[in-house]
C-alpha cells in the first residue's frame, strides 16, 4: 500500500480538474488551504453558479462509531483517509448539476496487515433531461471502467443507481452514473489494479461532463426554468444531508465544515405536495428521466 502515491495523484487530480473548470467558467477558483487540504470553490461565476474541488488528508486514531458499527476490525487503529470530492452548479437550468468522488481509506494498527480500501464515482443529476446527454455521461463511464472487465461497469451502474436514491421520496437523485466502495485486492498487483481503477474513473470526468456543459450552456431560460432548478436541487440537499455516508462521517470524525458543506447549492426551494404539470418538461424528468434505465 503505497500511501504517498495516491496522496500525489489525487493533489494532481484536483490541480488538472480545476484548470479544465476555470477554463470552461472563464474566472479563477479561490484556493482555500485549511491544513490538511485544499479546498478550491468558485461562487457567482460566469458559468458556474456555485463549485467546489476539494483535496483532503485528514488521519485519526480513532474512528466513530458510525464507521466501526459494521467493520470491528477497525477498532483501535490510526487510520488516514485522503480524497477528491467535487460538485458543480452550473446557474443555467438546462445544464445538469454533477458530482464525482475518489477516495482511499487507510487503518494501521502495530503488529498487523493495514486494512485499505479505495471508493468514487460520478453521478448527474439534470433538471431538464436530454437523452443524448444522458447516454454520453454513462457511455463515459462504461468505457472508464472498460479495461477492468465487462462485468464492471453493470456492478458500479446499478450500485450508482441503488446509492443515490432518497428513500423517503422513492426518487432517483438523478441520471446516476458509478459508484463503488470498500475495492480491496490482496498483494501488490491487486492493489495497482484498485488505484488503476480509481484513477481511471477521476480522470474521466471531465470528459463525461464538459461536453454536456459546453452544448447546453447558450440555451435560454427564464423563471420557471429556474424556479423548477431551485425546487429539484432541494432533493439534492436533501440526499446530501440525510444519506450520503461521506458527509456523515466528515461531520462526525472533525473534519472541515466548510468543505464537507460546500456542495450544497446556493439557491434552493421547497414546496408543499408540489406536482409538476402532466406533459410539461418539468413532469418529463420524473417520467423518462429519474427511473433507473439502461443509458448505454
Amino acid at each position: 500500500m503505497n500511501s504517498e502515491l495516491v496522496h500525489n495523484y489525487l493533489s494532481d487530480l484536483q490541480a488538472r480538474t480545476v484548470a479544465a473548470l476555470e477554463k470552461i467558467d472563464g474566472t479563477p477558483f479561490r484556493r482555500d488551504p485549511w491544513g490538511r487540504g485544499t479546498a478550491c470553490v468558485i461562487e457567482e461565476g460566469n458559468f458556474f453558479e456555485r463549485g467546489g474541488v476539494n483535496f483532503s488528508h485528514v488521519t485519526g486514531d480513532n474512528l466513530p462509531a458510525s464507521a466501526t458499527a459494521h467493520r470491528p476490525e477497525l477498532v483501535g487503529r490510526k487510520w488516514e483517509a485522503m480524497g477528491v470530492s467535487l460538485v458543480l452548479h452550473p446557474r443555467n437550468p438546462y445544464c445538469p448539476t454533477s458530482h464525482m468522488n475518489v477516495r482511499c481509506f487507510i487503518a494501521t494498527k502495530p503488529g498487523v496487515e493495514p486494512v485499505w480500501w479505495f471508493g468514487g464515482g460520478m453521478d448527474l443529476t439534470p433538471y431538464y433531461g436530454f437523452e443524448e446527454d444522458a447516454v454520453h455521461f454513462h457511455r463515459s463511464c462504461r468505457d472508464a471502467l472498460a479495461p477492468f472487465g465487462a462485468d464492471v461497469h453493470p456492478r458500479y451502474k446499478k450500485w450508482c443507481d441503488d446509492y443515490f436514491f432518497l428513500k423517503h421520496r422513492n426518487e432517483a437523485r438523478g441520471v446516476g452514473g458509478i459508484f463503488y466502495d470498500d475495492l480491496n485486492a490482496p498483494g501488490v498487483s491487486g492493489f495497482e489494479r484498485c488505484f488503476n481503477l480509481t484513477r481511471a474513473v477521476g480522470d474521466a470526468f471531465t470528459s463525461a461532463y464538459l461536453p454536456i456543459c459546453e452544448k447546453r450552456r447558450e440555451l435560454p431560460y427564464g423563471d420557471r426554468e429556474r424556479d423548477f432548478q431551485a425546487y429539484r436541487r432541494g432533493r439534492y440537499v436533501e440526499f446530501n444531508l440525510v444519506w450520503d455516508r461521506g458527509t456523515l462521517f466528515g461531520l462526525q470524525s472533525g473534519g472541515r465544515t466548510e468543505s464537507i458543506l460546500m456542495s450544497l447549492p446556493p439557491v434552493v426551494k421547497w414546496r408543499y405536495d408540489w406536482q409538476p404539470e402532466p406533459g410539461s418538461a418539468e413532469a418529463k424528468l420524473y417520467t423518462d428521466f429519474l427511473p433507473p434505465r439502461d443509458w448505454v
